[in-house]
């Protein structure tokens, strides 16, 4: 099954980093961010990738095409007066990768549509190049799998960060309680599945996945949650980064099963 990763943006919340590359290619831990929700669909048995690109999209197809040389112990021999090459021992993943340059300004749904000739008539995984979780990509699968509608996302509940109030006249607080789970809704975290009718819904570069399309699907009954409750993180902001950073250091990271 193809993973489909959005990748084009240009990530103006962290423009201290994605000034000189685009944010997925943002490292954590030494590597690209996108190379850890690689390793994530990896690790349950998905390898085979379409990346959307579009803001920088050279930086991640100059990445990717030395990848094979990072990863691997390799031999160099020019005595004969030939450049011959030897791969003693490869790390390499036995990954299918596919970058699109999906357009500079174009919108997540118009990504999507970009690269269906590249899906066909499969279902397809999909989800961010910025955020990283500890989901169950096998149990997402088989959830989308049993209730037969178009689109599965991944839904979770995130800590309000702030405590809530209660103000009555004249400003008087009449009641405080420090932040809950309980005053958090779902939110959307990616991590899709993706029957081919989704293209239907999707109609050119100004489509923003995130909106019409997806109201619509919901509208008609067509969009299910999975419910995710362990650790999911977003890295939008450079704090966003260092958290991700220290849980690297730590050793404590929560989506690294690999």
């Amino acid at each position: 099954m193809k993973v489909v990763l959005l990748a084009g943006g240009k990530g103006t919340r962290i423009t201290e980093e994605s000034e000189y590359r685009p944010k997925p290619m943002i490292e954590v831990g030494g590597m690209p961010i996108l190379w850890h929700v690689m390793k994530e669909y990896s690790y349950y048995g998905f390898h085979e990738f379409i990346i959307c690109a579009g803001y920088k999209q050279d930086k991640i197809k100059q990445w990717f095409s030395k990848y094979f040389l990072r990863t691997s112990d390799i031999t160099f021999d020019y005595t004969a007066g030939h450049n011959d090459v030897t791969v003693h021992h490869s790390r390499t993943e036995p990954w299918k990768v596919t970058i699109v340059d999906t357009g500079l300004n174009t919108m997540t749904g118009g990504r999507i549509k970009r690269i269906q000739k590249y899906i066909g008539d499969d279902t397809f995984m999909m989800t961010y190049g910025d955020g990283v979780c500890d989901i169950d990509l096998q149990d997402l699968l088989r959830f989308h799998e049993s209730h037969g509608k178009i689109a599965t996302l991944t839904a979770v509940t995130l800590k309000e960060s702030k405590g809530t109030l209660d103000i009555g006249k004249y400003g008087a607080v009449r009641f405080f309680r420090e932040k809950k789970i309980i005053d958090s809704k779902p939110i959307n975290a990616g991590y899709m599945v993706l029957n081919k009718e989704i293209f239907d819904y999707l109609k050119d570069d100004r489509t923003v996945f995130e909106q019409e399309p997806l109201e619509r699907l919901a509208a008609e009954g067509q969009l299910m949650s999975y419910q995710h409750n362990g650790f999911w993180q977003c890295m939008d902001t450079l704090l966003e980064k260092q958290q991700l950073e220290q849980l690297i250091g730590s050793g404590e990271a929560p989506w690294k099963k690999w």
